[in-house]
């Protein structure tokens, strides 16, 4: 398989696995009693409705293309926490829906590489593999990626919002002044190849480890 095709795989994956990420924010919010992501039609596995131009689509294609980490995420689900049950309660809940949603993708991906390949294939390099298992370790790969990643306390990843609700109540003004400045913090983290070279190359060589054997 040539690099242009395995670009294609690498893409679509991260597309799917963001917009699975959001819906998942949605039907979590809709357990709680939140409907509103329902109401705009945010809960469908069409990807329309989802997609952001940039983060969609020019974001991963240039990570694709570039050979930085795939990076990318989808139109935020709207929700209402005002319609919630327990709002802070729930609201911690629904932001762990989006990388919990992605880890399971990963294993299911991880899973199904493993079942398809055999040590027989002597394979070097991931281009190397029969479609199916790239298609199926790619989408692997990319889950564990934004999975953990959107776990950095940084805005507007699922992490920040996890760290609102354990900040001092006095820390608040100062965190929403820093807050406007996050997305060019993570794309600084990204470009620049030292979150994904300190944190993720060991969890690529277990994904590597566990699926290619």
């Amino acid at each position: 398989m040539h690099f242009d095709q395995l670009t294609v795989i690498y893409f679509f994956a991260v597309v799917v696995a963001i917009i699975l990420h959001e819906i998942s924010h949605g039907v979590v919010a809709w357990w709680f009693g939140d409907d509103t992501a329902r109401r705009a039609g945010r809960l469908t596995l069409n990807p329309v409705p989802h997609i952001d131009p940039f983060g969609s689509i020019i974001m991963p294609a240039l990570g694709a293309l570039s050979g930085i980490p795939v990076f990318g995420w989808a139109k935020p689900v709207p929700v209402n926490p005002n319609q919630m049950r327990n709002p802070r309660r729930d609201m911690l809940i629904v932001a762990l829906a989006g990388p919990i949603t992605n880890l399971a993708l990963m294993v299911v991906g991880a899973f199904v590489a493993r079942a398809l390949y055999h040590p027989a294939f002597g394979v070097i390099f991931v281009n190397q593999l029969p479609l199916a298992v790239q298609i199926a370790l790619s989408f692997a790969v990319v889950n564990m990626f934004l999975g953990i990643f959107n776990l950095l306390p940084i805005p507007p990843l699922d992490g920040s919002a996890l760290l609102e609700r354990v900040l001092p109540r006095e820390w608040l003004p100062g965190w929403q002044q820093f807050r406007p400045y996050g997305l060019f913090i993570l794309l600084f983290l990204v470009v620049s190849g030292r979150v994904p070279g300190h944190l993720f190359d060991p969890l690529l060589q277990h994904l590597y480890s566990y699926a290619l054997r």
